[in-house]
């Protein structure tokens, strides 16, 4: 593999945002960390309607938002109904921000109101005292306080959120008369504190109980950019990646339906598009990977009548059954030139995000259809090539693989369960996941990995330490539940990079690595073919996933502290050989480190602050 050059702690202070408090896209603070502890509450724009009948609060994909950042500040500006609302917000001290808005509207109507709202989980805040003056509001529980200190004299009332339970601070912008071109402005500190925790973490594996097999961190590569080459070379030279999943041009392949598509490549017409996503494919595979092919765009003769593909967003095409089977004979046409002049047979195929039509729109009746129809069709062709069942396009629509799982005609062209991991993988919902892939006896795949489906529209975001932290911990978490044969990152191209500069997302400087790129390096030095272990964290903020091997007694385990500083006591590892830690923290990337061995057999890790902290023994 390339080197790279270990400039991290230059770059990650340069081009990095270690801000105390997290600042969503949108505009929404989740909180103020103190040493790297969070004080969790969260905010939120909300405009309520006459007589409290809805109440709209900004969130992910709720918005049409910008985010950035200008020396040291959070910018973001955003809006909803007819009303726009920009924020500023600086870190001043520890524990202490400074936050500016502006709002307006764009029209003239009656509301209820439109506030900024303090939303306190019932978990930290169910016993909080909260005091409201003019200028002064305090919120005080036995663990933590937060106070906001405002220019002028404002207005607030506190309401109970009768769905989960939470207290609502509800203060005002703008009351119910809303006239267009009204503007407004507030301005505030807010200071924080709380009980620091320290205290040592135990993390114990059972390797008793081996899981299932992870082969390792995965990646996708649909090609869309000028900058991919030069991204996808980085990554796939310094980045060990055991999965692959490309895009099948559909559109381009078969653009005419009475055109023989094998016989138009084969006279040296293959499409461009289609030639550089099956050469992506050839040269994955050259490096021992499975490859999945998924399509996007399908054809305009194999839509329905009427059917047609708008700009952007949710398409939702149905496709023209009176033309099943010349549309499985496209499909397999295609796999099979990929497979005879490319040297490449697909692990799997899959309509990408079929439950909710990005693009091809199938019921959950019409996916099971489609996977036992286009599977014999492959096998007839000779192929080993299978479905993957679901590619949802995210974890909480697993009602969609329902009829599949209940029919068992479609369950020897299942190669594997598949969902995206933008939206709902709470703990609930991903041992659903699990349960099914345990069901069919097929492996799990997260086709898509990572947390803001959205995140291409405000791209500075990825350079957020708030959004690295995050996007290990769910890769954690999932891997810890539902024990995946690989999490495939979207992408490992300019799309969503990894990367940053010489032009990516209009970047400048030279390209370098982010602390994402560390983050799923560190993920993806997991040594190939273990097996996840269960296991346990004694601190409900300290994220933990274990793999291993008892032929090859080779061990990983992956913890992710998102608190203060603190150490890990780690238990279960057979000894070995002098374990490697490595560090991907604020300053260190990847960054090698010892872990203490006691004669008992077990470990202590330093975690900092915010930290991803990786164990790996090699073997005896």
């Amino acid at each position: 593999m390339k080197t790279i050059l270990f400039f991290c702690a230059s770059f990650l202070t340069a081009f990095s945002c270690l801000a105390q408090t997290e600042v969503m896209a949108w505009g929404n603070l989740t909180g103020i960390r103190m040493d790297g502890q969070l004080i969790e509450f969260e905010t939120s724009f909300r405009i309520v309607e006459k007589n409290w009948t809805s109440v709209f609060a900004s969130g992910r994909e709720r918005t049409q938002t910008t985010f950035r950042r200008e020396a040291g500040k959070a910018i973001v500006e955003s809006g909803a109904l007819g009303v726009r609302y920009g924020e500023k917000v600086t870190d001043v001290a520890r524990g202490e921000a400074s936050v500016e808005l502006a709002f307006s509207s764009d029209s003239t109507r009656q509301v209820e109101g439109v506030y900024y709202c303090f939303d306190l989980p019932k978990e930290q805040y169910a016993d909080a005292k909260i005091v409201r003056g003019g200028k002064n509001i305090s919120i005080r529980t036995d663990h933590r306080s937060i106070k906001l200190g405002f220019r002028n004299s404002v207005k607030s009332f506190v309401r109970r959120d009768e769905r989960t339970g939470n207290t609502i601070l509800y203060i005002q912008l703008m009351d119910g008369n809303l006239r267009k071109g009204q503007q407004g402005k507030l301005a505030f500190t807010i200071k924080t504190d709380g009980t620091i925790d320290h205290e040592t973490v135990t993390v114990e594996v059972d390797k008793s109980s081996p899981g299932r097999l992870f082969m390792g961190f995965g990646g996708n590569f649909r090609l869309q950019s000028p900058h991919d080459p030069k991204v996808i070379d980085y990554c796939l030279e310094n980045i060990r990646v055991a999965f692959g999943r490309v895009e099948m041009p559909w559109r381009s392949w078969q653009p005419v339906e009475r055109v023989d598509p094998i016989a138009k490549a084969k006279s040296g017409k293959l499409d461009a598009r289609v030639d550089a996503s099956m050469q992506m494919a050839k040269r994955l595979a050259a490096q021992g990977m499975p490859v999945i092919v998924s399509a996007w765009f399908p054809p305009q003769w194999a839509l329905q009548p009427g059917q047609k593909r708008g700009r952007g967003g949710v398409a939702g095409l149905k496709m023209d059954n009176s033309k099943k089977q010349q549309i499985y004979r496209s499909l397999a046409d295609y796999l099979v030139y990929l497979k005879e002049y490319c040297g490449v047979e697909a692990w799997a195929f899959s309509f990408n995000e079929s439950d909710i039509g990005i693009d091809v729109l199938f019921s959950a009746e019409e996916h099971a259809r489609f996977i036992k129809e286009l599977g014999a069709c492959l096998a007839s062709r000779g192929l080993a090539t299978k479905i993957l069942l679901g590619d949802n396009s995210d974890a909480t629509t697993y009602d969609f693989v329902a009829p599949a799982v209940n029919d068992k005609e479609t369950h020897p062209y299942i190669a594997a369960v598949s969902f995206h991991s933008w939206r709902g993988c709470d703990k609930e919902t991903l041992e659903k996941w699990a349960a099914v892939s345990r069901t069919l006896n097929v492996p799990l795949i997260v086709g898509e990995g990572s947390t803001d489906a959205a995140a291409h529209r405000y791209p500075q975001i990825f350079l957020e330490e708030t959004f690295a932290l995050y996007e290990i911990n769910l890769y954690t978490r999932i891997a810890a539940i539902c024990q995946p044969l690989s999490i495939l990152q979207w992408q490992l191209t300019a799309d969503y990079s990894l990367l940053w500069g010489d032009g990516i997302y209009g970047s400048t400087g030279p390209m370098q690595p982010t602390r994402r790129f560390w983050m799923m390096k560190q993920l993806a030095s997991t040594p190939a073919n273990l097996f996840a272990f269960p296991l346990t964290s004694s601190n409900e903020n300290v994220n933990c996933a274990a793999f291993g091997s008892a032929a090859t007694h080779q061990y990983a385990v992956h913890i992710v502290n998102n608190g203060a500083a603190r150490q890990a006591i780690v238990k279960g590892i057979p000894p070995g050989a002098l374990p490697i830690v490595y560090v991907t923290d604020a300053e260190k990337c990847m960054e090698k480190t010892n872990a203490m061995i006691h004669a008992d057999g077990t470990l202590t890790v330093d975690l900092p602050p915010m930290a991803y902290v990786t164990v790996i023994q090699q073997g005896k």
